[in-house]
């Protein structure tokens, strides 16, 4: 059994932090422990950008640069080289949101080529990543997900999607790099799967190249992975999953019960949660067909795959299994596993100030619903700053 005091080290967790920024990291979750604040702050960030008010230097020495690695790719790579001194690998995500242009999803998906180049050159950056409403919109991929006829212009779109997907597989695996795609929407979320399947069937015949997205606040995702598997087997090719809690669910359960149909998320917090474990559980059952990338900010389900891989008898650093966790926040989780030889890897959003910020407001508001992760954040923060005091 792991000791459950692991991530109570907090001189381990804040490590990188200088005062200052561990100042700043406290402040900024106070601000979002106040939900009535996030709403207001939300709302005066978006009508100052969009009225192109200059408030870029304002947002940039806050929120941004906590949650952020920078601009640019070149711009992250002090943090890059930073998070690998304290044994922490990188994922720059290319966060920009909500642009639905064929200019704007070639980009993407060049800046995503771009990336893996990138990360090629780098032993510290194993892992790509996109959205898949990165690369094409948003209402093919849910006309797809209905069986819902498409238009020939709407064809022609469908097959720009897939040889952008082709693309960036087929550099992936040149680069031994491997991608991850995001899940998002359930009502989007069946088009994506087949086709990120297909790109598995395609490029995953040697090593798990493309690693998919289980959102286990679906309740259907352990059959999901059950069936997935079988197939896999069958056809002869690996395959990766992220697993995730999931980051829609009040967008979910509104849609289903606006709609009339039965919500696609648990019927509880307990149910998410063993949900999670439980399709956590399966691909450490089958590392010998999946490998798994734990995307988790919580602290029960990672000493629980800790206690399974002791267990098991596998070791620390084993490369079919990862904890991944978004930079900014769950230092306490990422630098003390680093530290005891798992491979983590920090999540690291990065662009343009303006065009990040539909991704920092979302992390806000996802911060202020997740009973108990702010006032965690906090609790760690307090108890260092009183360390650093003695």
């Amino acid at each position: 059994m792991t000791s459950k005091s692991l991530f109570d080290n907090t001189e381990t967790a804040f490590s990188l932090k200088s005062d200052s920024e561990l100042e700043r990291a406290y402040f900024l979750f106070k601000m979002i422990a106040n939900e009535p604040l996030v709403r207001i702050g939300t709302a005066v960030t978006k009508f100052a950008i969009s009225a192109h008010l200059p408030v870029e230097g304002l947002i940039r020495s806050t929120v941004f640069d906590h949650f952020c690695g920078g601009v640019n790719e070149k711009d992250c790579q002090p943090t890059v080289d930073s998070l690998q001194s304290a044994g922490v690998y990188s994922v720059l995500d290319y966060s920009v949101e909500g642009k639905e242009e064929e200019e704007q999803f070639d980009a993407t998906m060049e800046k995503v080529v771009e990336l893996t180049r990138f990360a090629e050159k780098r032993g510290a950056m194993p892992f790509s990543v996109f959205k898949p409403t990165g690369f094409g919109r948003f209402k093919i991929w849910q006309k797809i997900t209905e069986k819902t006829p498409l238009s020939e212009s709407e064809h022609q779109e469908w097959e720009r999607i897939k040889t952008r997907y082709d693309r960036v597989c087929e550099v992936a695996q040149e680069c031994h790099i491997s991608l991850l795609i995001d899940g998002e929407e359930s009502w989007m979320q069946d088009a994506a799967d087949e086709l990120c399947e297909a790109m598995m069937e395609k490029y995953n015949t040697q090593r798990p190249v493309v690693f998919n997205t289980l959102q286990c606040y679906r309740w259907d995702r352990l059959d999901y992975l059950k069936a997935i598997h079988q197939r896999a087997k069958e056809k002869g090719y690996k395959l990766g999953f992220k697993v995730v809690r999931g980051a829609y669910m009040e967008k979910e359960n509104d849609r289903a019960e606006e709609q009339g149909y039965p919500t696609p998320i648990c019927e509880s917090k307990k149910a998410t949660d063993d949900n999670f474990n439980a399709v956590m559980r399966y691909i450490f059952d089958n590392l010998e067909d999946i490998s798994l990338f734990l995307g988790t900010h919580n602290e029960a389900s990672s000493y629980l795959a800790l206690d399974i891989i002791a267990a098991k008898g596998l070791a620390k650093d084993d490369k079919r299994i990862w904890f991944g966790q978004l930079y900014g926040m769950s230092d306490h989780i990422s630098y003390n596993l680093a530290k005891e030889g798992y491979n983590v890897a920090k999540y690291i959003p990065f662009g343009p100030v303006r065009d990040v910020m539909p991704y920092l407001i979302r992390r806000a508001e996802e911060n202020t619903s997740v009973s108990g992760q702010t006032s965690r954040e906090l609790t760690l923060l307090k108890k260092e700053k009183e360390r650093r005091r003695i």
